[in-house]
């Protein structure tokens, strides 16, 4: 009887310091500092602005960085994904796919805008 008393003791007695961890307390004025978070490839305007049709995959590759998606069952076409949440709460994605005909960039689609040859 004397021994699951004391477990129960010792139980209590690690759980009551992590649950006091738990508690952040909020002081008005003063908020917690929050870092951005920056998942995928960024490709701007400029960097999609150099694409030109019949480039090859390294040309591509040298213009936009390496793809974060290539599908091993659509080898022709390689996907940017970028996803940005700012300290504020605010939200980005861009989604941007290019693809090739014959390892020749043939169009590009996608949030960033591409060239008119090439849509």
């Amino acid at each position: 009887m004397r021994m699951p008393r004391l477990l129960l003791l010792a139980a209590l007695g690690l759980a009551a310091p992590l649950a006091a961890c738990s508690y952040v307390p909020r002081i008005p004025g003063v908020t917690p500092y929050r870092i951005e978070v920056q998942q995928g490839n960024f490709v701007s305007q400029e960097m999609v602005s150099q694409l030109k049709a019949g480039m090859s995959k390294e040309q591509v590759r040298l213009a936009l960085g390496t793809p974060l998606l290539v599908d091993a069952f659509h080898a022709d076409r390689w996907d940017y994904v970028y996803w940005r949440e700012a300290p504020d709460g605010r939200r980005e994605s861009r989604k941007l796919a290019v693809f090739f005909a014959d390892d020749k960039l043939q169009r590009v689609d996608g949030d960033v805008g591409a060239p008119k040859e090439l849509q």
